[in-house]
């Protein structure tokens, strides 16, 4: 069976956050866009760990609303913040942490609470605490817990992040290295640019959405073979590296995301890295350094070529651009305009997100959508889209060639 899962995202008790995030908005969400299997985000939260025990209850390895209402499946997890000195250098590093079960997670929340850092102030709690010691921390408590460092390369808060992380797995967990069976790509990169580093040969790339709202759900995913959602095969394929059950990542196209490229935001200038160095890393405009994006990060730390072969153990991936943005073009209006939105729920009445922009074929697709937007969702599946870069904070646009010229045109949908 097809599981669909989304292993990072957020409640309404972080920090810029969409207070619509709740557990029962986010399961609605989530069979709208095909989601099978998500985390609860948050958990270590203590006005979100309450809603989840009252909430949620566990069936078969994971957890469901307990009224039923949805078929959604959760995960427990969370997204934390280290920030340390190592080295003679800030570090400032986001990870999502998985745990098996309310019992494990009260431990963690109780540990860390002993410890002295404070889970209150925000979903995603901040901790002055070095990565390898949270890792070696949770794996005391019950080896079954996972650490997935996060967005891996943007500039700000990653482990290979060019502002404040690391070189290399290794010099972030030392002699737990071993135990860091994925990391997540980030909208910022897809898994070519990752193939070109060979020690990620032999862990997962996972893909998340890291999502501040429901609407963000799933706008990227990874795609297991399980008979059920179920945390103790998603752990053991994660570990054993099982990549016949690990069946593909659901992308973000990364030029989107934004911090692809170099730039300077308050100039609205960007470069790509060979352009960088001429300018020795300075804004042409202003003077002030670019932050260097993911594509500079992978260049600096790659030891294989631009475009290399896919490793023997990486996972398939499909890109896709969201269903309300392709709306958003077609109709020439916001993605969270009216018409848009109904559209859009008109659309899914017939069947999930997910399948309409990855399975549907051309003549199932014309029975719910205008033909624009039906060859628009085939170009995207073969990579026909034409790309601006994100840069410095700044969001990148990837478009459709047809789907914005059509307006003047435009079908009657029903």
């Amino acid at each position: 069976m097809r599981i669909i899962s989304d292993l990072h995202i957020h409640s309404r008790f972080s920090r810029s956050c969409s207070k619509d995030l709740t557990l029962p908005n986010i399961a609605k969400a989530c069979e709208k866009k095909g989601i099978d299997f998500i985390t609860t985000a948050d958990a270590l939260h203590p006005g979100w760990r309450n809603e989840i025990g009252e909430q949620l209850e566990e069936r078969d390895g994971a957890y469901y609303l307990k009224d039923g209402s949805s078929k959604t499946a959760f995960c427990l997890g969370t997204e934390v913040s280290c920030i340390y000195k190592r080295g003679g250098k800030a570090r400032r590093l986001h990870h999502i942490l998985l745990f098996p079960d309310l019992k494990t997670l009260d431990k963690v929340i109780s540990q860390l609470e002993q410890s002295g850092y404070n889970l209150k102030s925000d979903g995603r709690p901040i901790m002055g605490l070095d990565s390898e010691l949270l890792l070696k921390m949770i794996l005391d408590i019950d080896e079954r817990n996972l650490l997935i460092p996060a967005h891996a390369w943007t500039p700000w808060f990653a482990i290979f992040g060019s502002k404040s992380g690391f070189d290399s797995i290794e010099e972030c967990f030392g002699d737990y290295t071993k135990y860091i069976y994925a990391i997540e790509t980030g909208l910022s990169s897809d898994p070519p640019m990752n193939w070109r580093l060979k020690e990620l040969d032999d862990i997962f790339l996972v893909s998340n959405s890291d999502a501040h709202s429901c609407e963000n759900l799933g706008r990227e995913a990874n795609v297991f073979e399980m008979d059920a959602p179920s945390y103790s095969e998603l752990r053991r394929i994660l570990v054993e590296h099982d990549n016949e059950k690990f069946i593909k990542t659901i992308e973000f196209f990364p030029e989107e995301g934004k911090y692809h490229v170099d730039g300077h935001a308050d100039c609205g200038f960007y470069c790509e890295p060979e352009k960088t160095k001429k300018l020795g890393g300075r804004c042409p405009k202003c003077g002030k350094l670019l932050t260097v994006g993911v594509l500079s990060r992978i260049e600096e730390l790659s030891n294989r070529e631009m475009n290399p072969s896919k490793p023997e153990r990486a996972v398939p991936f499909e890109y896709i651009i969201p269903l309300k943005e392709l709306i958003s073009e077609y109709l020439g209006k916001g993605k969270k305009s009216k018409a848009v939105c109904m559209m859009y729920d008109e659309m899914i009445k017939h069947a999930s997100e997910f399948k309409i922009l990855l399975d549907l074929n051309a003549i199932k697709l014309e029975k719910i959508m205008p033909k624009v937007l039906v060859d628009g969702i085939l170009d995207m599946r073969s990579g026909k889209v034409v790309v601006t870069p994100g840069y410095d904070g700044v969001f990148g646009k990837i478009s459709v060639k047809g789907i914005g010229q059509s307006r003047s045109k435009q079908e009657n949908l029903f």
